[in-house]
């Protein structure tokens, strides 16, 4: 038992109820069989009718909202100034090209960009055998109790696009991060626009790997990023730093490897062999990788069905699904066992002690590709947030329901304007062809239509099959559907 431990009187324990025993306290207030409701008003009653009305009223006026804004075909040649529905259809063909654009600006502000970071590695030493090389003659001890040390100290930066690569190479931090690992410095103060973003923003785990005849229990170096959904630490850990800094002792040149884990989000992965065959990335994130192998499906036109969800696997989507027929709505599940971690960045590092290297130390330079927020995506949002731009919306949307209300009365002009001009070219065979199309669809609309929906059905066009035959047709198929539901009839009993 710990010596500061303290003790707590215990409570006794609640002892259990034998069956037969009634408990104390207040006995059940309510029973257990239904219970009276409040009949409602004859106000109450008629509100709630009203309601469920005006309710069925608004989606009846829903599902008859018009939504179709394409000119029907035809138009040009009834109306009186053709030119007018040419343009139209240019003005159509303008507003796609323009929404495509947007949506693909849209997509561009939200992916991330990539900008260089640029790493500075360089070391010092401290109390070297070179460096101690004066001892005090009038002490009686002339052995040094002081172990030779040495300092590694990684700075790290983002370069601006217009960034000159053999300008600034020797600068350093602001401030000297604390031993462990653990260093911050402080943020320079700008005015006006967002601070870029740290060293420590990029990678999630930085650990130093040290070479076998070199390797001591105490010189073990690893920082993680501190998870923010759980409490912070005592003493607290530094989350965000622009130089990471670690001392260890030692009197000779040694060969590190300091190993950065990457930190994105949305999180990328390496890609396998396979997928990388199909999706030709060997770098994605979750999504980047399903629109990549839905746009290899499309492009070859490996969708079967009409619904569109299955698809059929060449040699590549073989090595990737593992069968011979795919479901879209399980892209996900297919690609996820081809998704990998990404290596850490590994950089090589020679710490040097000697004395030629320390009175003129040089930095090794890294430069590492990583991920940034768009910077126009701030932007974005705030117009996106804008009170005007929701009205505009607003605005955009009345009139898109009110031409698509216009061209709905155009759609049924011209169909007047199609049954008057063929019934005053040849009104005997008009006449003899819309009854037999009505007949057709009224004996398909009561399963009576068995053998061609009362037309003759001894004509070649009947007697063929396959696709292009009349069989195929979707008014045969809701002919036989229609049969098929119909109750079968019990056979006469003998009298």
């Amino acid at each position: 038992m710990q010596g500061q431990y303290r003790q707590y009187p215990q409570t006794p324990q609640r002892q259990g109820q034998t069956p037969n025993q009634r408990r104390g306290g207040i006995g059940p207030m309510m029973s257990a069989g239904p219970h009276p409701s409040v009949p409602l008003t004859q106000a109450q009653i008629a509100q709630q009718q009203q309601q469920q009305a005006q309710a069925n009223e608004l989606a009846k006026r829903r599902s008859r909202k018009p939504t179709d804004k394409a000119i029907p075909e035809g138009v040009e040649d009834t109306t009186i100034d053709p030119d007018l529905v040419l343009l139209y259809n240019n003005l159509r063909g303008y507003e796609r090209r323009l929404d495509a654009t947007l949506a693909r600006k849209r997509l561009d502000m939200i992916d991330n960009h990539h900008r260089t970071l640029r790493l500075w590695i360089t070391n010092t030493a401290e109390d070297q055998p070179w460096q101690s090389n004066e001892l005090n003659v009038d002490s009686f001890d002339f052995s040094t109790n002081v172990e030779p040390t040495y300092r590694v100290r990684i700075e790290g930066r983002l370069l601006d696009d217009d960034f000159d690569s053999e300008q600034d190479q020797g600068t350093t931090a602001a401030a000297a991060a604390s031993e462990g690992g653990n260093g911050a410095n402080n943020e320079s103060a700008t005015t006006g626009t967002k601070p870029a973003p740290r060293f420590s923003h990029f990678f999630k785990s930085i650990n130093v790997d040290f070479p076998p005849n070199a390797r001591r229990p105490d010189q073990a170096v690893e920082w993680k990023k501190p998870d923010r959904s759980q409490p912070p630490s005592n003493p607290p850990v530094a989350a965000e730093f622009d130089e990471f800094c670690f001392k260890r002792n030692g009197d000779e040149n040694i060969n590190i490897t300091i190993n950065l884990t990457r930190h994105e989000e949305p999180e990328r992965f390496l890609l396998s062999p396979e997928l990388a065959a199909v999706v030709d990335m060997h770098e994605a994130n979750r999504q980047e990788a399903m629109m990549a192998v839905w746009e290899y499906i499309r492009f070859y036109g490996l969708q079967e069905d009409e619904e569109k969800r299955n698809f059929r696997c060449d040699d590549l989507l073989k090595q990737v699904v593992r069968a011979e027929i795919g479901h879209i709505p399980l892209l996900g599940d297919y690609i996820t066992p081809h998704l990998r971690p990404l290596p850490p960045v590994s950089l090589q590092y020679t710490v040097r002690v000697d004395e030629e290297f320390q009175k003129k130390p040089e930095p090794t330079i890294y430069d590492i590709q990583v991920s940034v927020d768009n910077p126009l995506r701030s932007k974005m949002v705030s117009f996106i947030h804008d009170p005007g731009y929701a009205g505009m919306l607003k605005e955009v949307s009345g009139l898109d329901d009110h031409l698509a209300r216009l061209v709905q009365a155009v759609s049924m002009s011209k169909s007047r304007h199609t049954f008057f001009a063929s019934l005053g070219d040849d009104p005997v065979n008009f006449f003899r062809n819309w009854l037999s199309s009505q007949t057709r669809d009224l004996e398909t609309i009561n399963g009576e239509a068995s053998r061609g929906g009362g037309e003759r059905a001894s004509g070649d066009e009947w007697r063929k099959g396959g696709e292009g035959s009349v069989w195929a047709t979707d008014n045969a198929r809701e002919t036989v559907n229609v049969i098929l539901s119909r109750p079968k009839q019990p056979p006469p009993q003998p009298r």
